[in-house]
C-alpha cells in the first residue's frame, strides 16, 4: 500500500461543494496528516471553505487561489486540485502571518524560528536532511522578497519553495487558505519533515539577448519603473522587443520577459503590464541601477523534460511533484499551441500545483519559472 502516502486529485466541477467533494473524494487516505489544495478564484470561494472545513473536519488544510490549477487531469482552469499526505510519510506543522503591508524581516525570521522549534518537538527526527518549507502567499501583496528571505534566514539549511497566490489575471489580489478560511494580505508556511526522498527544485527555459537595459528611475516599493537607459519604460523596452508601445500585452511580455544576473545566475524580473504614463510595473522588485537583458524562450517542453530527468535520477521513481509554475509560462505554453505537451509531461510526473504570480526558490523571489518540490517513493519500500 505505500504508493498511497501520497495521493493527489483534481475536479472541474463548475459548482464548488461539487468540486470539493470530488477532490475529497480522490485524496481521502486513513492517517491523513497534511492536505494542500489549489484552486480557481472564479469559484465561490465562502462555499469551497465551507465544505472544505466540513468534508476535512479536524484536518491541516492549506491551500490557496491560482491563475490555473496543475493536477492528474493536466494544466486545467476553473478546477481545484490537491493532495493528501499520510501521517505514515510526514509531519507538518503551519504557521501563517497576515497584515503584510506590516511585515517587517526580524518578525518574520522569528516566526520561522518558532514555527521550526514546534516542527522538532512534534517530529523529534526532523533535521536539515529531511524537512523542508512550502510557502503561499498573496501574490497581489508585494511583499514576497522581504519574506522568502526573512523566512530562508530564519529556516538556515531547510530549503524553501513556495508560490504566489493568484486571481486568474484579475490582478486584485490573492487568497491564502489556513485556519479554516480565506485571508488575503496573507501567507502560510508549512513545515515539513519527510521520511520520502525529495528534491526541491527550479528550472526556466531562457537565452538572454545581447542588449542591456539600464532601471534608471524606479519606485522599487511599488515594483514601477518609470525610465530604462533614461527613457520612458515601455517605450525603451518596446523598442529593444521589436514592437510598438500599444502592442504590450501580457502575452507580449510572457514572451520577452528580462533578466537580472546576480553571481552568475540569470533570474527573471517578469513585467505585469505597462501603464497610460509610460512605465511599467513589475511582477518582482526592481531597484534603480539594475541592469537588465530581455531574453527569449528556447524549447519549454525540452526543458521541462530535462528537469524531471534530473529529478528522478536525485530520488528515483516520482510519486508526486508539487508544482508552482508562472502564469506567464501558462500564457505563454498557450500561446505556442504546447498546453496538451505539457499537461502530458506534468501529468507523467505526477505533478499537482498552480499558475502563480511568482515563485519562490530558497530565500529568492522570481518570476517566469517553474519552482517545485519532487518527491520519490518511500526507501524502505
Amino acid at each position: 500500500m505505500s504508493q498511497h502516502h501520497v495521493r493527489t486529485a483534481q475536479s472541474c466541477a463548475e459548482d464548488a461543494r461539487v468540486a470539493v467533494r470530488e477532490l475529497h473524494a480522490g485524496i481521502q487516505q486513513p492517517d491523513i496528516e497534511l492536505v494542500v489544495f489549489f484552486c480557481s478564484s472564479l469559484y465561490d470561494l465562502d462555499a469551497i471553505a465551507d465544505e472544505i472545513n466540513r468534508v476535512f473536519a479536524g484536518l491541516t488544510v492549506v491551500g490557496c487561489t491560482t491563475a490555473g490549477e496543475i493536477g492528474p487531469l493536466g494544466y486545467e482552469a476553473h478546477s481545484i486540485s490537491g493532495a493528501s499526505f499520510s501521517a505514515h510519510v510526514c509531519s507538518a506543522v503551519i504557521g501563517h502571518i497576515d497584515q503584510l503591508q506590516q511585515f517587517e524581516i526580524a518578525g518574520g525570521r522569528r516566526f520561522a524560528q518558532s514555527l521550526l522549534q514546534q516542527l522538532e518537538s512534534h517530529a523529534p527526527a526532523a533535521d536539515t536532511s529531511n524537512s523542508f518549507a512550502f510557502l503561499m502567499i498573496d501574490g497581489m501583496s508585494r511583499r514576497e522578497e522581504p519574506v522568502a528571505r526573512a523566512l530562508q534566514d530564519g529556516l538556515g539549511e531547510i530549503p524553501l519553495f513556495g508560490g504566489s497566490a493568484g486571481d486568474d489575471l484579475k490582478l486584485a489580489r490573492g487568497w491564502v487558505f489556513h485556519n479554516n478560511k480565506f485571508h488575503s494580505d496573507s501567507a502560510a508556511l508549512i513545515l515539513v519533515s519527510s521520511t520520502l526522498p525529495f528534491r526541491i527544485f527550479k528550472t526556466q527555459h531562457f537565452v538572454s539577448e545581447s542588449e542591456r537595459l539600464v532601471v534608471t528611475e524606479a519606485d522599487a516599493s511599488r515594483r514601477v519603473v518609470k525610465e530604462i537607459n533614461g527613457l520612458p519604460a515601455a517605450e525603451e523596452y518596446a523598442r529593444v522587443v521589436g514592437v510598438d508601445v500599444s502592442d504590450l500585452s501580457p502575452h507580449r511580455f510572457a514572451a520577452s520577459p528580462v533578466v537580472v544576473a546576480v553571481d552568475g545566475t540569470d533570474y527573471v524580473r517578469s513585467i505585469q503590464k505597462s501603464n497610460p504614463d509610460g512605465s511599467l510595473t513589475f511582477y518582482c522588485a526592481i531597484d534603480e541601477g539594475l541592469v537588465l537583458r530581455v531574453v527569449r524562450g528556447v524549447d519549454l517542453v525540452g526543458n521541462l523534460e530535462h528537469a524531471f530527468e534530473n529529478l528522478r535520477a536525485a530520488v528515483g521513481p516520482l510519486q508526486m511533484v508539487i508544482a508552482c509554475d508562472c502564469v506567464l509560462r501558462n500564457l505563454e505554453i498557450k500561446q505556442s499551441g504546447l498546453k496538451e505537451a505539457v499537461g502530458a509531461v506534468l501529468q507523467r510526473n505526477n505533478a499537482i500545483g498552480f499558475s502563480t504570480y511568482g515563485e519562490q526558490f530558497r530565500g529568492v523571489h522570481v518570476n517566469q519559472t517553474l519552482t517545485g518540490i519532487a518527491f520519490g517513493s518511500p526507501r524502505d519500500g
